[in-house]
């Protein structure tokens, strides 16, 4: 029997095969950068209003671009890859675009990794050169020390990016002592320019541009193999469904950050193809956010579900004129009926967009993820991996499969991962259960996959926390689960631990010690964003299959009980995390 295939209801457009570079910034007129007049903004620092222009992004980026391919301390190559580890600043758009610009590949790093975790992306993407802000220095030099790189050899491979914004106009400031002596953005552009980008025409399209990495429900995460074409095309998908923009009106306001594939493509790169500026802040803080709309004129803000909590109970939202904004467009993870406008859903492997709420929907499909982005394919589809694959019927649930130019190329150097999620014919298993309805709308309703999803960006499997909370001395035995906070809108991860000397832990009070003491523990053995903020719960035994597998099912009834009534992240104040 034949796959029962959906395709878009909305036109599909062309897919082109060149460099990613050559899409967004050539013209055949040199008043242009791409479709748009030179002379326009492109990137505006929020604190400082230091402005980029399209042309000068173009001059910028050919600059780095030369640089960095012939400084006899970084002398990079075609198709090397090169590691970015900083917070948003008006540097990314230069930096990664100049990367590109040059033939070289970009491994962007989640800005909370401490050394450990940064270690594992730097030495699996293949990285040499890594580029970072000043306050990521530290981290930096801890992990090329504990992978035995000597001091002198480690500094020959950083890049810095510090506050100066005096090559781009903006003002200068000091640098940090930490940093002297070593290679900063300034040195690299000043010393020629590329007379043209690298080009990927044809075929070599398909070759790598972007390394983000992707967490899958075992093991460390996957370097997902973005392709020039991916992006290419799903910037060219995403103008057909996204809320109407306009030359010389619209303005974006960057806070999600950069190092996550939402943020690169649609902060970085798709306002861009566009003609309009994004105003660059940091990170998200509640009362510089409606500041930043009031001051600047911001129509269009990209949020994800725990910014709207935020927002909801904030009062910087009255005391500051945000008539302005138009468009709150939200993504990365589904809002519940109080909080939506507009939902998109997509991941890492996706490039990451395949479906979108039209404009008009946004409030008539409440909860829906929207309609499949044009020139994609879905199924779905159960048993998918087992023997008794079969299609869904009509309005009914299936693990949600993808076919199209978006899906990635596969995980780096992982053909067994990559092999268990894209199959022969190119369908890539998404591992999310879905629903479709009779207008073509998509719901989401449950997880296949086990990671825990905090604050969207920082997905992570629950064995990597097991790995880490097995080291613990008088822990015997470990599970560790998400659990949702409505207050927080995000998973939070929850541990139940067996302790190796159930004696020491018999009153509750001694109970509730150990539990403490777990949880300011794995603060210092982990990012921020992997804390145990849904709690820590000694138990008797970790439920477990008879082939030894975790029966987290299990464990998430316990905690709806014992959470009943309760949100968890009502506890996050008194626990200071």
């Amino acid at each position: 029997m034949a796959p029962l295939i959906y395709t878009s209801s909305v036109a599909s457009v062309p897919v082109v095969e060149r460099s990613l570079y050559t899409h967004m910034f050539s013209s055949s007129d040199p008043n242009l950068v791409g479709e748009f007049p030179g002379s326009a903004p492109a990137f505006i620092d929020a604190v400082s209003g230091t402005t980029i222009t399209r042309a000068g992004l173009k001059r910028l980026t050919l600059a780095f671009g030369f640089g960095i391919r012939n400084h006899l301390q970084t002398t990079a190559k075609r198709g090397d890859t090169v590691l970015i580890y900083s917070p948003n600043s008006l540097h990314w758009p230069v930096v990664v675009f100049g990367l590109v610009a040059a033939g070289l590949r970009c491994t962007l790093a989640n800005s909370g990794y401490n050394a450990r975790e940064l270690a594992h992306q730097y030495k699996d993407s293949g990285a040499r050169l890594i580029i970072t802000s000043e306050d990521g220095l530290a981290t930096i030099r801890k992990m090329l020390k504990e992978l035995g790189i000597k001091e002198e050899q480690a500094n020959r491979r950083i890049i810095i990016l510090g506050s100066n914004l005096e090559w781009a106009g903006g003002p200068t400031a000091p640098h940090e002592p930490e940093a002297a002596g070593l290679l900063r953005i300034e040195d690299l552009l000043n010393l020629g320019t590329l007379s043209e980008e690298e080009k990927f025409e044809g075929k070599l399209a398909q070759e790598t541009v972007y390394l983000c990495y992707s967490s899958g429900t075992t093991g460390k995460p996957k370097g997902v193999e973005t392709t020039h074409q991916n992006i290419t095309s799903v910037l060219d998908m995403v103008k057909t469904l996204f809320p109407p923009i306009n030359h010389g009106q619209s303005k974006f306001l960057g806070i999600l950050p950069f190092y996550h594939i939402y943020g690169a493509v649609k902060l970085l790169h798709f306002p861009f193809t566009r003609g309009v500026p994004v105003v660059i802040q940091a990170r998200f803080d509640p009362v510089q956010f409606c500041a930043n709309i009031e001051k600047y004129g911001i129509t269009i803000a990209l949020i994800v579900p725990p910014v709207l909590v935020v927002l909801a109970r904030h009062p910087a939202v009255d005391q500051y004129d945000m008539s302005s904004l138009d468009t709150l467009f939200s993504g990365a993870a589904p809002l519940g009926a109080a909080l939506t406008n507009a939902v998109r859903y997509g991941l890492t492997e996706t490039s990451p967009t395949t479906h979108m709420i039209p404009f008009t929907h946004a409030t008539t499909k409440m909860g829906s993820i929207g309609v499949l982005l044009p020139n994609l394919e879905a199924r779905l589809v159960i048993d998918g991996d087992g023997l008794g694959e079969t299609e869904a019927p009509e309005g009914q649930a299936g693990e949600l499969w993808l076919r199209g130019p978006t899906i990635m190329k596969g995980y780096l150097g992982n053909k067994m991962a990559t092999k268990e999620s894209i199959t022969s014919d190119r369908w890539f298993k998404t591992g999310d259960i879905a629903t479709r309805d009779a207008d073509g709308f998509y719901y989401i309703i449950d997880r296949q996959k086990e990671l825990i999803k905090y604050k969207v960006f920082q997905l992570f499997p629950p064995a990597e926390l097991e790995s880490v909370l097995l080291t613990h001395p008088e822990i015997a035995d470990t599970a560790v689960i998400g659990v949702n906070s409505a207050k927080e809108a995000t998973e939070l991860p929850r541990a139940y631990v067996v302790h190796a000397h159930p004696d020491k832990v018999q009153s509750e009070v001694k109970r509730a010690e150990f539990c403490r003491h777990v949880q300011e523990w794995m603060q210092e053995k982990v990012a921020r964003h992997k804390y145990l903020r849904g709690g820590v719960v000694i138990v008797d035994a970790i439920p477990k299959s008879a082939a030894g597998k975790i029966l987290r099912r299990e464990l998430r009834d316990r905690a709806a009980k014992e959470l009943r009534g309760r949100d968890p992240g009502e506890d996050l104040i008194k626990a200071k995390l």
